[in-house]
């Protein structure tokens, strides 16, 4: 189910008003979150709601068992378990194919020919989010950090909370899951600032990224045809793109969360107003890049030891995080980049240098700041070349044909949608970003129901409406 869809749209408020009518029973509560979430899950495809119980029941088991255990070798192999089900699990739906089909070339390279067949094997979706929510609990509770949670509804309920079971932010058992264990008492103010956050990354996935995707869909896939200006713009269209699905549907996700009561991490803050690679990723999909750092960098080593020891943890973190975001060589290929990219500023020790908001008593950044937040925003670009490109070669043509041949021509693109109108209200959302960057959404101040009106109204002429417009990191 899409939180854009006419389904979603009824399934919210009846969801709603079934989970407060039992205000006085958090075990009812959760029940109705428990139930709800696996619709919400089964709407997309019902044959997966079986992966998904498997998964929260192994893990639940093997937390309770190394909550129990006291024998250090026991409770590795108990972890050993669960890591061995999550990983194996999610390497069989997302990487089988990659693997075979690697393997398959690298022989076939040497001249040696193979007759295997891949499988069509279907991604179940937010299959990684998932994985990643329950292998942090099972690593916790081994690390004593946590304690195991004897209540499965409660823990199958934080498995599935359906806000953001499907694209994250990939949270950490200690924060979400006492909150199922709490009475909840339902919160005006909350509940305002969820709709707020809501009406944002409506507007964020229906009207920036959905049109933004229409143009960078129509380039990306007849590059061959356009000149370097256009393929420039084209992946201008997909920075815009991407942010604004991910943490459109990562506002969408806090926001459906705080009418049940619940609080969930913040997932992206303003990422595009970097000043270096190192702060962008403070900034970037803050739940998968604290995942990474807590769970393989810093059990790596993380800073201590010698200069390349760091880099060679730097490096593992980034090529795991592309490889995360799916089976192609692309993915890989744009990890690496940003580890090359991070680096140096390890090297240099200034990847910690900026860890304030940019210009938090100014109006306009400073002449050096800007040029710092225009070059860390052209490097990002560049790297969502490979991103969005299917294959590693047609990334490489991608970016040939821009540097090679450079045309800069006004060309007209075959989509019914606006052109330099796009790019006035790029303009506007960045403006706006920009003078709300301490703050979470814009709808603040004494002007706040005309910036309401003003965004509804946006919605309502400009959105992109069909339910088949689908938040890209679904995908991942």
């Amino acid at each position: 189910m899409l939180f854009n869809s006419l389904a979603f749209l009824v399934f919210l408020p009846v969801t709603f008003i079934l989970y407060w009518s039992f205000r006085g029973s958090k075990r009812i509560q959760n029940i109705i979150i428990l139930i709800s979430s696996y619709i919400f899950y089964g709407w997309w495809d019902y044959r997966f709601l079986g992966l998904l119980a498997f998964s929260t029941l192994a893990d639940f088991f093997i937390g309770l068992a190394l909550e129990k255990k006291k024998t250090e070798g026991v409770r590795k192999k108990l972890l050993i378990l669960s890591l061995f089900l999550n990983l194996g699990i999610l390497g069989f739906f997302k990487y089988y194919n990659f693997f075979l089909e690697s393997w398959i070339e690298a022989w076939e390279g040497l001249g040696v020919n193979f007759n295997i067949s891949s499988l069509n094997i279907i991604l179940p979706i937010g299959i990684s989010f998932y994985t990643f929510q329950t292998l942090s609990y099972t690593i916790d509770i081994y690390k004593e950090k946590i304690k195991a949670s004897k209540n499965l509804i409660n823990f199958a309920a934080f498995v599935s909370f359906f806000p953001q079971l499907v694209a994250g932010p990939i949270e950490r058992a200690a924060n979400l899951l006492p909150q199922f264990g709490r009475k909840k008492t339902f919160n005006p103010e909350q509940a305002i600032q969820g709709i707020n956050l809501i009406l944002w990354g409506l507007f964020k996935k229906m009207v920036i990224a959905d049109t933004c995707a229409i143009y960078a869909d129509s380039i990306f896939n007849n590059y061959e045809s356009y000149n370097s200006g256009t393929l420039i713009l084209g992946a201008v269209y997909f920075s815009f793109q991407i942010y604004a699905d991910f943490s459109g549907y990562t506002d969408i996700a806090i926001g459906v969360a705080k009418l049940f009561g619940f609080d969930l991490m913040r997932n992206f803050n303003y990422p595009y107003f970097s000043r270096n690679i190192g702060e962008f990723w403070r900034r970037w999909h803050i739940s998968l890049s604290t995942w990474f750092r807590d769970y393989v960098y810093i059990p790596l080593g993380g800073s201590r030891g010698s200069q390349w020891y760091r880099i060679r943890n730097v490096a593992i973190v980034f090529l795991l995080s592309g490889f995360w975001h799916g089976a192609n060589w692309t993915f890989i290929i744009w990890g690496a980049i940003h580890a090359l990219l991070f680096i140096p500023l390890l090297i240099t020790k200034t990847n910690r240098k900026y860890l304030q908001t940019e210009g938090d008593n100014k109006v306009f950044p400073s002449l050096r700041d800007f040029s710092k937040i225009l070059g860390t925003f052209s490097l990002v670009t560049f790297t969502w070349i490979f991103f969005r490109s299917e294959s590693v070669s047609a990334a490489l043509e991608y970016i040939n044909r821009i540097f090679v041949s450079p045309k800069f021509d006004v060309e007209y693109l075959p989509v019914e949608r606006f052109s330099i109108e796009l790019l006035i209200l790029l303009a506007i959302f960045t403006g706006v970003e920009w003078f709300h960057r301490n703050y979470e959404h814009p709808f603040r101040g004494k002007f706040r129901w005309l910036k309401i009106t003003a965004v509804i109204i946006a919605l309502l002429t400009l959105g992109v409406y069909s339910d088949y417009q689908e938040f890209i990191y679904f995908q991942f």
